[in-house]
Formats: structure tokens, C-alpha cells, sequence
């Protein structure tokens, strides 16, 4: 129950009435003391955080070349702020009090007629009890996972596949870590890139090269990259370390260039997983499908369904509620908390920074 819910009507008038004294009593003071503003009484101005965050942007080296600012307004309670990089314009967010900035902000709500692949619960209402009994069950089932290699949310689903596999081997038989994407021309693009060919495509590319001809290197490598940031693309989503994860994890390079290089092997499998997204609908980062299903982690009040959300034991928890009888690993109790969103040291990070079935789309 909420702070407010818990106060009767009078409290509630009176904390009204205080807040309105309070504001009346600032204005009076600006205008009896030559100018002094409700911005500077209670934090930095729109146009301050907006400078701020451009000059965070070009001191830290962000975006390769020079930011500007287009403009800045407010919006859903956070200061919208369109920056102007090369030839392309970004929306950014930053708190009002200047202290948090987003590089990028991500539409959790889907407009009408469309499906993101993870609110599909919310919109139809349905309980944990009607997600499980509608999934299709198989002798061996089968997760996709959907992400693309940049969206904090995707590499939360890459961290939480990982450490199950980590804990229990035999679920990467279960389990295709697969990207969202299009290849046109001979490109390859993704949702993050400006451009085609940009930095994420470049990733996901990478990674799926990788899992289809050294599989046993791919989650090796997927553990290492996930682990600190080091780059970030021109609307400043960061890039994990790629060239020290390679060599650390005896990636053979050669092998994997010639992959990337070569429509009939990278860019063919590459299209294999964009075509699947394709089929299923596919609209956000992560989406989880089992045994051809999309599948939903949150019921419609943001609920795990699978016992512990956002986590690798939730993925040993799918896995088990899609058999059609259960492998003897089900008994086992794999890691409850929730995984750390983006890039992290560790399993669980700081904060993940993530609540229900957050996740990356688009834009509309």
C-alpha cells in the first residue's frame, strides 16, 4: 500500500495546502528580491542539465566526434534533450536535478497493434497460473532468446542464460541466445546503429559467428564481454571489450573474421535469427520463446511467473515448466537474484537498474 493511500483526506488536504504555501511564499520571494527563479531555489535550470550532459558527452568521448545541442524540453518528468551527432539528432533524458542521464530512453508502454514481445501478459490481463497452463510442452524443450548486444536489458537476459549454463552445462542444449537485426546489400544493422555495419550490428554479428563455429568458446566469451564497457556507439550506448575478450578466451580470430566477412556464413546465419524474430513477432530486447512460443516472464501486475524474475534460475525454472517430464536438474536451485543490467563485474552488480519485463524496442 502506498504513502498516500495510507493517509485519510484531511492529511492529504493538509499537505496540499503546506506544499501550495510553500510555492506562493517562493514566488513572492523572487519578486521582491530582483529575479531570483524557482530553478535556481530548487536545482539547476532545463537548459543547464541539457549543456551538462552535451559537455558529459564530448569530455568523455561518447560519441567519436563532437556533440551538439539541438534543444531541450520537458517531458514524462525528466528533461528531454535532442543532441546532434555527425548528421543524426538523439533524444537523451537526464534527471531535473542533473545527476542521472540516459543516453537513450526506451518506450515500455507499445503503442496499439504492436507487440514488443514482452507486455503481452499486461495487455491481456493474464495470471502466472493461465502463462503456465497456455505453454507448449516438449520432450526437450527449447528457449530462444532474443536480444541485440548493447540493450542493457539483453545483456541481463545474456548474464542470467550464462550463469545457468554455468551452474548446469547440459541446459546449453536447451537454450539459442539469437539476435535482432536485418542484413540489406550486404549490411548488416540493428536496433541501437545509425548506420548500417554501426558497432552493435558489428557485435551481434560477432557473437553469432562465434556460437555457430566455436561453440565452445561462445559463452566464455559472452561472460567476458558482459563484464565492463569499453567504447560506446554515437548515441552512447556502450560497447563491451571485444578485442581482450577474444584473446582472453582463445577465440580463434582468424576464423571468426572470415565468418564475418563471408555472406554465406555470417551474414547467413545472421539471417537465419533475423527471420525467426520475423516469424514470431518479435518486437523487443529480450524476448523469450519456448518450443516456438513467445512467453511471457511477468504477469499483467508485473509478477515473475517463474518463481524469481530476471534471473538464471527462472531459466532453468522455464525450461523445467515446458518439459513434458521433468530432467533431474529441477531439483536444483540455481542463482534467485535478480541479474545486474548492462555491463557488470559481477552476477548482480551495484543495482540492476531493472524491474519487470524492461527491455529495449525500437523506435516508433
Amino acid at each position: 500500500m502506498s504513502f498516500i493511500k495510507k493517509m485519510d483526506k484531511n492529511k492529504i488536504l493538509i499537505v496540499v495546502a503546506v506544499l501550495a504555501i510553500i510555492v506562493t511564499g517562493a514566488l513572492i520571494y523572487a519578486k521582491s528580491n530582483g529575479g531570483f527563479s524557482l530553478p535556481s531555489l530548487f536545482g539547476a535550470s532545463d537548459k543547464d542539465i541539457a549543456e551538462k550532459a552535451v559537455k558529459y558527452i564530448n569530455d568523455n568521448g561518447l560519441a567519436g566526434t563532437t556533440a551538439s545541442l539541438v534543444s531541450f524540453s520537458e517531458a514524462e518528468g525528466l528533461v528531454k534533450i535532442k543532441i546532434k551527432i555527425g548528421t543524426t539528432e538523439y533524444d537523451s533524458y537526464a534527471t531535473k536535478n542533473g545527476k542521472l542521464f540516459f543516453p537513450q530512453g526506451y518506450e515500455l508502454t507499445p503503442k496499439a497493434g504492436t507487440n514488443t514481445g514482452n507486455n503481452a501478459a499486461a495487455a491481456t490481463g493474464q495470471t502466472a497460473e493461465e502463462i503456465l497452463a497456455a505453454m507448449k510442452k516438449a520432450d526437450k524443450p527449447v528457449i530462444e532468446a532474443f536480444v541485440v548486444s548493447s540493450c542493457p536489458y539483453g545483456l541481463q537476459m545474456q548474464r542470467m542464460i550464462a550463469d545457468a549454463v554455468k551452474n548446469i552445462p547440459s541446459l546449453a542444449s536447451n537454450i539459442t541466445i539469437k539476435y535482432i537485426g536485418s542484413v540489406s546489400n550486404g549490411q548488416i544493422t540493428s536496433m541501437h546503429d545509425a548506420a548500417a555495419n554501426g558497432g552493435e550490428a558489428q557485435e551481434n554479428l560477432r557473437q553469432i559467428c562465434i556460437r555457430e563455429e566455436q561453440p565452445a568458446k561462445f559463452y566464455n566469451y559472452l561472460s567476458c564481454y558482459m563484464k565492463k564497457a569499453s567504447g560506446a556507439l554515437p548515441n552512447g550506448m556502450p560497447l563491451g571489450d571485444s578485442k581482450g575478450c577474444l584473446a582472453s578466451t582463445g577465440v580463434d580470430t582468424s576464423s571468426l573474421s572470415l565468418c564475418m566477412s563471408s555472406p554465406s556464413r555470417g551474414l547467413a546465419y545472421a539471417q537465419k535469427d533475423f527471420d525467426a524474430a520475423t516469424k514470431y513477432g518479435v518486437g523487443g530486447s529480450p524476448t523469450v520463446v519456448v518450443n516456438g512460443a513467445t512467453v511471457e516472464e511477468f504477469t499483467a501486475d508485473n509478477q515473475p511467473v517463474f518463481g524469481s524474475g530476471r534471473s538464471s534460475d527462472e531459466i532453468k525454472e522455464i525450461i523445467c515448466a515446458a518439459s513434458n517430464t521433468k530432467p533431474s536438474f529441477c531439483s536444483q536451485k540455481l542463482n534467485t537474484a535478480q541479474a545486474a543490467t548492462s555491463f557488470s563485474a559481477t552476477y548482480e552488480g551495484v543495482s540492476t537498474g531493472a524491474t519487470g519485463a524492461a527491455g529495449c524496442a525500437p523506435a516508433q
